[in-house]
Protein backbone atom coordinates (compact mmCIF):
# COMPACT_ATOMS: atom_id res chain seq x y z
CA UNK A 1 0.00 0.00 0.00
CA UNK A 2 1.32 3.45 -0.87
CA UNK A 3 0.62 7.17 -0.84
CA UNK A 4 1.70 9.70 -3.50
CA UNK A 5 1.40 13.49 -3.49
CA UNK A 6 1.98 16.46 -5.79
CA UNK A 7 2.92 19.66 -3.98
CA UNK A 8 3.22 23.24 -5.24
CA UNK A 9 5.51 25.62 -3.38
CA UNK A 10 7.77 28.20 -5.01
CA UNK A 11 8.82 25.19 -7.07
CA UNK A 12 6.99 21.93 -7.73
CA UNK A 13 7.47 18.60 -5.95
CA UNK A 14 6.28 15.06 -6.52
CA UNK A 15 6.88 11.91 -4.52
CA UNK A 16 5.52 8.99 -2.59
CA UNK A 17 5.70 6.53 0.26
CA UNK A 18 6.40 2.98 -0.88
CA UNK A 19 4.71 0.76 1.68
CA UNK A 20 5.46 -2.95 1.41
CA UNK A 21 6.65 -5.91 3.47
CA UNK A 22 9.98 -6.34 1.67
CA UNK A 23 12.64 -4.54 -0.36
CA UNK A 24 13.53 -5.18 -4.01
CA UNK A 25 17.05 -3.74 -4.09
CA UNK A 26 15.79 -0.32 -5.19
CA UNK A 27 18.12 2.32 -6.55
CA UNK A 28 17.85 5.91 -7.70
CA UNK A 29 18.17 5.42 -11.45
CA UNK A 30 18.79 7.91 -14.23
CA UNK A 31 17.82 6.75 -17.72
CA UNK A 32 19.69 8.95 -20.23
CA UNK A 33 18.21 9.99 -23.56
CA UNK A 34 19.98 7.35 -25.64
CA UNK A 35 19.23 4.31 -23.51
CA UNK A 36 17.16 1.97 -25.68
CA UNK A 37 13.72 1.01 -24.37
CA UNK A 38 12.93 -2.21 -26.22
CA UNK A 39 9.20 -2.57 -25.55
CA UNK A 40 7.19 -5.78 -25.70
CA UNK A 41 4.55 -4.73 -28.22
CA UNK A 42 5.20 -1.16 -29.43
CA UNK A 43 8.08 0.31 -31.37
CA UNK A 44 11.22 0.62 -29.30
CA UNK A 45 12.49 4.06 -28.27
CA UNK A 46 16.09 4.62 -29.27
CA UNK A 47 15.95 8.23 -28.07
CA UNK A 48 13.61 9.74 -25.53
CA UNK A 49 13.47 12.23 -22.67
CA UNK A 50 15.81 11.62 -19.73
CA UNK A 51 14.22 10.13 -16.61
CA UNK A 52 15.12 9.94 -12.90
CA UNK A 53 13.36 7.95 -10.21
CA UNK A 54 13.35 4.88 -8.01
CA UNK A 55 13.62 1.58 -9.85
CA UNK A 56 14.59 -2.00 -9.40
CA UNK A 57 17.11 -2.65 -12.15
CA UNK A 58 17.06 -6.19 -13.54
CA UNK A 59 19.13 -7.22 -16.57
CA UNK A 60 20.00 -3.52 -17.12
CA UNK A 61 16.29 -2.58 -17.37
CA UNK A 62 14.73 -0.04 -14.95
CA UNK A 63 11.47 -1.16 -13.39
CA UNK A 64 10.36 2.28 -12.19
CA UNK A 65 8.14 2.78 -9.15
CA UNK A 66 8.01 6.57 -9.50
CA UNK A 67 9.93 8.93 -11.77
CA UNK A 68 10.25 12.40 -13.29
CA UNK A 69 11.49 13.31 -16.75
CA UNK A 70 13.68 16.25 -17.79
CA UNK A 71 10.59 18.43 -18.43
CA UNK A 72 9.19 17.82 -14.95
CA UNK A 73 6.48 15.37 -15.97
CA UNK A 74 6.15 12.95 -13.06
CA UNK A 75 4.45 9.61 -12.45
CA UNK A 76 4.00 7.00 -9.75
CA UNK A 77 2.34 3.60 -9.93
CA UNK A 78 0.39 2.47 -6.87
CA UNK A 79 -1.13 -0.93 -6.15
CA UNK A 80 -4.66 -1.30 -7.51
CA UNK A 81 -5.13 -5.03 -6.97
CA UNK A 82 -8.52 -6.40 -7.95
CA UNK A 83 -9.51 -3.34 -9.97
CA UNK A 84 -6.74 -3.02 -12.58
CA UNK A 85 -7.53 -4.96 -15.75
CA UNK A 86 -4.79 -6.75 -17.66
CA UNK A 87 -5.76 -8.37 -20.95
CA UNK A 88 -4.42 -9.40 -24.34
CA UNK A 89 -2.90 -7.09 -26.96
CA UNK A 90 -5.49 -5.23 -29.02
CA UNK A 91 -5.11 -3.94 -32.55
CA UNK A 92 -5.02 -0.16 -32.83
CA UNK A 93 -4.08 0.29 -29.17
CA UNK A 94 -0.84 1.20 -27.37
CA UNK A 95 -0.20 -2.22 -25.84
CA UNK A 96 1.91 -1.96 -22.69
CA UNK A 97 2.57 -4.25 -19.73
CA UNK A 98 2.32 -2.27 -16.48
CA UNK A 99 6.10 -2.04 -16.07
CA UNK A 100 6.38 -0.20 -19.40
CA UNK A 101 3.78 2.53 -18.71
CA UNK A 102 6.09 4.92 -16.81
CA UNK A 103 9.04 4.76 -19.25
CA UNK A 104 6.76 4.98 -22.29
CA UNK A 105 4.86 8.06 -21.10
CA UNK A 106 7.80 9.87 -19.50
CA UNK A 107 9.98 9.07 -22.49
CA UNK A 108 7.41 10.41 -24.94
CA UNK A 109 5.56 13.29 -23.28
CA UNK A 110 6.54 16.69 -21.89
CA UNK A 111 3.29 17.45 -20.07
CA UNK A 112 0.03 16.08 -18.72
CA UNK A 113 -1.73 17.56 -21.76
CA UNK A 114 0.46 15.49 -24.06
CA UNK A 115 -0.19 12.39 -21.94
CA UNK A 116 -3.94 12.93 -22.09
CA UNK A 117 -3.87 12.68 -25.89
CA UNK A 118 -2.82 9.01 -25.64
CA UNK A 119 -3.96 7.76 -22.21
CA UNK A 120 -7.29 6.45 -23.51
CA UNK A 121 -5.42 4.47 -26.18
CA UNK A 122 -3.31 2.53 -23.67
CA UNK A 123 -4.22 -1.14 -23.33
CA UNK A 124 -2.69 -2.92 -20.34
CA UNK A 125 -1.31 -6.32 -21.31
CA UNK A 126 -0.73 -9.21 -18.93
CA UNK A 127 2.88 -9.79 -19.98
CA UNK A 128 5.50 -10.44 -17.31
CA UNK A 129 8.95 -8.89 -17.33
CA UNK A 130 10.19 -12.28 -16.10
CA UNK A 131 8.33 -15.50 -15.45
CA UNK A 132 8.96 -15.25 -11.71
CA UNK A 133 7.68 -11.64 -11.56
CA UNK A 134 3.88 -11.37 -11.83
CA UNK A 135 2.42 -8.37 -13.63
CA UNK A 136 1.71 -5.52 -11.22
CA UNK A 137 -1.88 -4.32 -10.86
CA UNK A 138 -1.56 -0.53 -10.69
CA UNK A 139 -3.16 2.82 -11.18
CA UNK A 140 -1.08 5.94 -11.78
CA UNK A 141 -0.86 9.54 -10.64
CA UNK A 142 0.61 11.84 -13.30
CA UNK A 143 1.58 15.49 -12.75
CA UNK A 144 3.40 18.43 -14.26
CA UNK A 145 3.78 21.93 -12.82
CA UNK A 146 0.22 22.87 -13.84
CA UNK A 147 -1.96 19.75 -13.73
CA UNK A 148 -2.43 16.41 -12.02
CA UNK A 149 -4.49 13.44 -13.21
CA UNK A 150 -5.12 9.81 -12.26
CA UNK A 151 -5.15 6.96 -14.79
CA UNK A 152 -7.20 3.85 -14.00
CA UNK A 153 -7.67 1.02 -16.51
CA UNK A 154 -10.39 -1.36 -15.37
CA UNK A 155 -12.45 -4.09 -17.00
CA UNK A 156 -15.32 -1.72 -17.76
CA UNK A 157 -13.07 0.90 -19.35
CA UNK A 158 -10.32 3.46 -18.96
CA UNK A 159 -10.80 6.52 -16.81
CA UNK A 160 -8.69 9.66 -16.55
CA UNK A 161 -9.59 11.83 -13.57
CA UNK A 162 -8.57 15.42 -12.93
CA UNK A 163 -6.89 15.39 -9.52
CA UNK A 164 -6.97 18.86 -7.96
CA UNK A 165 -6.21 17.33 -4.56
CA UNK A 166 -2.82 16.04 -5.69
CA UNK A 167 -3.05 12.83 -3.63
CA UNK A 168 -3.43 9.16 -4.53
CA UNK A 169 -3.46 5.99 -2.44
CA UNK A 170 -4.72 2.50 -3.37
CA UNK A 171 -8.11 0.80 -3.64
CA UNK A 172 -10.97 1.73 -3.89
CA UNK A 173 -10.99 3.58 -7.26
CA UNK A 174 -10.21 7.30 -7.26
CA UNK A 175 -13.88 8.25 -7.73
CA UNK A 176 -14.65 6.73 -4.33
CA UNK A 177 -11.90 8.73 -2.64
CA UNK A 178 -13.32 11.96 -4.08
CA UNK A 179 -16.81 11.12 -2.79
CA UNK A 180 -15.47 10.02 0.61
CA UNK A 181 -13.88 13.44 1.15
CA UNK A 182 -17.36 14.89 1.74
CA UNK A 183 -17.63 12.86 4.94
CA UNK A 184 -14.91 15.08 6.43
CA UNK A 185 -15.98 18.53 5.27
CA UNK A 186 -16.56 19.65 8.87
CA UNK A 187 -12.97 18.87 9.89
CA UNK A 188 -10.88 22.01 10.34
CA UNK A 189 -7.45 23.18 11.37
CA UNK A 190 -9.18 26.00 13.30
CA UNK A 191 -10.26 25.84 16.94
CA UNK A 192 -13.80 24.39 17.04
CA UNK A 193 -16.88 26.26 18.22
CA UNK A 194 -19.89 24.72 19.87
CA UNK A 195 -22.52 23.87 17.27
CA UNK A 196 -23.67 20.76 19.12
CA UNK A 197 -26.42 22.67 20.94
CA UNK A 198 -27.09 26.21 22.12
CA UNK A 199 -28.58 24.77 25.31
CA UNK A 200 -25.25 23.70 26.79
CA UNK A 201 -21.80 25.26 27.12
CA UNK A 202 -18.94 23.31 25.50
CA UNK A 203 -15.36 24.54 25.27
CA UNK A 204 -12.25 22.88 23.76
CA UNK A 205 -9.99 21.20 26.31
CA UNK A 206 -7.03 20.78 23.92
CA UNK A 207 -5.44 22.26 20.85
CA UNK A 208 -6.11 20.45 17.58
CA UNK A 209 -9.72 19.51 18.34
CA UNK A 210 -10.87 20.97 15.04
CA UNK A 211 -9.31 17.92 13.46
CA UNK A 212 -11.35 15.40 15.43
CA UNK A 213 -12.75 12.94 12.92
CA UNK A 214 -9.66 12.64 10.75
CA UNK A 215 -8.99 8.88 10.53
CA UNK A 216 -5.82 7.54 12.05
CA UNK A 217 -5.74 3.99 10.69
CA UNK A 218 -3.52 2.90 7.80
CA UNK A 219 -6.16 1.82 5.28
CA UNK A 220 -5.89 3.42 1.84
CA UNK A 221 -9.14 5.36 2.27
CA UNK A 222 -7.99 6.78 5.60
CA UNK A 223 -4.51 7.61 4.32
CA UNK A 224 -6.09 9.49 1.41
CA UNK A 225 -8.09 11.67 3.82
CA UNK A 226 -5.17 12.28 6.20
CA UNK A 227 -2.71 13.07 3.40
CA UNK A 228 -5.21 15.36 1.67
CA UNK A 229 -5.98 17.26 4.90
CA UNK A 230 -2.30 17.63 5.79
CA UNK A 231 -1.23 18.66 2.30
CA UNK A 232 -4.09 21.07 1.56
CA UNK A 233 -3.64 22.84 4.91
CA UNK A 234 0.14 22.82 4.78
CA UNK A 235 2.12 26.02 5.31
CA UNK A 236 4.19 26.40 2.14
CA UNK A 237 7.85 27.36 2.64
CA UNK A 238 9.62 29.44 -0.01
CA UNK A 239 13.11 27.93 0.19
CA UNK A 240 14.23 24.58 -1.21
CA UNK A 241 15.18 22.91 2.04
CA UNK A 242 12.01 24.11 3.73
CA UNK A 243 9.85 22.83 0.86
CA UNK A 244 11.58 19.46 0.76
CA UNK A 245 11.35 19.12 4.52
CA UNK A 246 7.66 20.01 4.50
CA UNK A 247 7.03 17.50 1.72
CA UNK A 248 8.53 14.70 3.81
CA UNK A 249 6.52 15.84 6.83
CA UNK A 250 3.32 15.51 4.78
CA UNK A 251 4.28 11.99 3.72
CA UNK A 252 5.22 11.30 7.33
CA UNK A 253 1.64 11.91 8.41
CA UNK A 254 0.68 8.61 6.73
CA UNK A 255 3.84 6.52 6.93
CA UNK A 256 3.73 2.97 8.26
CA UNK A 257 5.78 1.71 11.20
CA UNK A 258 6.84 -1.92 11.22
CA UNK A 259 4.45 -3.89 13.39
CA UNK A 260 1.27 -1.94 12.61
CA UNK A 261 0.20 -3.84 9.46
CA UNK A 262 0.78 -7.60 9.38
CA UNK A 263 0.97 -9.35 6.00
CA UNK A 264 1.27 -13.10 6.44
CA UNK A 265 4.28 -13.58 8.70
CA UNK A 266 5.79 -10.20 7.80
CA UNK A 267 4.95 -6.56 8.47
CA UNK A 268 4.33 -3.83 5.94
CA UNK A 269 6.28 -0.64 6.48
CA UNK A 270 7.24 2.51 4.56
CA UNK A 271 10.32 1.17 2.78
CA UNK A 272 11.20 4.57 1.32
CA UNK A 273 9.81 8.06 0.89
CA UNK A 274 10.71 10.23 -2.09
CA UNK A 275 10.44 13.87 -3.10
CA UNK A 276 11.49 15.07 -6.54
CA UNK A 277 12.03 18.74 -7.35
CA UNK A 278 10.23 18.69 -10.70
CA UNK A 279 11.76 21.97 -11.87
CA UNK A 280 15.38 20.93 -11.40
CA UNK A 281 15.07 17.11 -11.45
CA UNK A 282 16.65 16.65 -8.02
CA UNK A 283 15.45 13.40 -6.46
CA UNK A 284 15.45 13.31 -2.66
CA UNK A 285 14.71 10.20 -0.60
CA UNK A 286 14.96 8.57 2.79
CA UNK A 287 14.38 4.97 3.85
CA UNK A 288 12.85 3.18 6.79
CA UNK A 289 16.27 2.49 8.27
CA UNK A 290 17.89 5.80 7.30
CA UNK A 291 15.97 8.97 8.14
CA UNK A 292 18.67 11.21 6.68
CA UNK A 293 17.60 12.81 3.38
CA UNK A 294 19.85 11.88 0.45
CA UNK A 295 19.70 13.34 -3.06
CA UNK A 296 20.63 12.65 -6.67
CA UNK A 297 20.65 15.52 -9.22
CA UNK A 298 19.88 14.28 -12.72
CA UNK A 299 21.51 17.27 -14.40
CA UNK A 300 24.88 16.25 -12.93
CA UNK A 301 24.87 13.11 -15.10
CA UNK A 302 25.69 12.60 -18.79
CA UNK A 303 22.19 12.63 -20.22
CA UNK A 304 23.42 11.76 -23.71
CA UNK A 305 24.74 8.41 -22.53
CA UNK A 306 23.40 5.01 -23.59
CA UNK A 307 23.79 3.36 -20.17
CA UNK A 308 21.74 3.55 -16.99
CA UNK A 309 23.20 5.38 -14.00
CA UNK A 310 22.11 3.92 -10.65
CA UNK A 311 22.77 4.77 -7.01
CA UNK A 312 21.79 2.16 -4.45
CA UNK A 313 19.65 3.57 -1.69
CA UNK A 314 21.61 4.24 1.50
CA UNK A 315 19.68 2.18 4.01
CA UNK A 316 21.91 2.38 7.08
CA UNK A 317 21.05 5.06 9.60
CA UNK A 318 23.26 8.16 9.32
CA UNK A 319 23.71 10.04 12.60
CA UNK A 320 25.60 13.30 13.03
CA UNK A 321 27.31 13.46 16.42
CA UNK A 322 27.61 16.92 17.93
CA UNK A 323 30.31 16.13 20.48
Amino acid sequence: MCTAIFFKAKKHYFGRNLDFERRYDESITVTPRNYIFDYSFVKRQERHYAIIGTATVIDSYPLYYDATNEYGLSMAGLNFVGNSYLGDPREGKINLPPHEVIPYLLGSCKSVRECEKILLDINLVDARFKDELPSAELHWIIADEDECVVLEIMKDGTRVYKNDIGVLTNNPPFEYHLTNLANYMSVSREEPHNIFSDKISLVPYSRGMGGIGIPGDLSSASRFIKAAFTKLNSVIPEDEMGSVGQFFHILGSVDQQEGSVKVGEKFERTQYSSCCNMDECIYYYKTYNNSQISAVAMQNEDLESHALISYKMKDEQQIRYLN
